[in-house]
């Protein structure tokens, strides 16, 4: 799906966020890796499904690595919200009690630069995103 501005971008967003509650309630974490480069789109992504959640600001956590915001969903309570960009392993996140939020059915999190720490991540959905111009950008979902 192109997005052609931050609009569409939130309108994507929210459709993917619908999917989600329609898929329903996991027993573990629903968990949503962000995969592109710089500026493709994987931060305003996060932000846009955020505010479907009742969410009014959502920040980059590059340099605390993780936040956690309260949601307006009865499926996701939670928002967790990972950048695994300064990471070097996933060690650095279970030293955060990384395991504990994978295991709370509740929780919907999203995590910038999988990559980085895949061996805690065993499954979950894949969002490919692509800076295609200045105005567009590139998703590709695969659940």
């Amino acid at each position: 799906m192109v997005s052609h501005s931050l609009s569409e971008t939130k309108n994507i967003a929210g459709d993917f966020a619908k999917d989600l509650i329609s898929r329903g309630r996991n027993k573990k974490a629903t968990v949503v890796g962000l995969y592109g480069d710089l500026g493709s789109g994987k931060t305003a992504f996060t932000q846009a499904t955020a505010k479907f959640f009742g969410i009014k600001e959502v920040t980059s956590p590059t340099f605390i690595i993780e936040k956690i915001y309260k949601t307006n969903s009865d499926i996701f309570k939670t928002f967790v919200h990972v950048d695994a960009y300064r990471l070097d392993n996933a060690e650095d996140l279970r030293k955060l009690g990384f395991e504990e939020i994978l295991n709370d059915p509740e929780a919907l999190v999203f995590v910038e630069w999988p990559e980085r720490v895949s061996e805690i991540l065993s499954d979950h959905i894949r969002l490919m995103c692509e800076f295609v111009s200045e105005k567009e950008r590139n998703y590709e979902i695969i659940f």
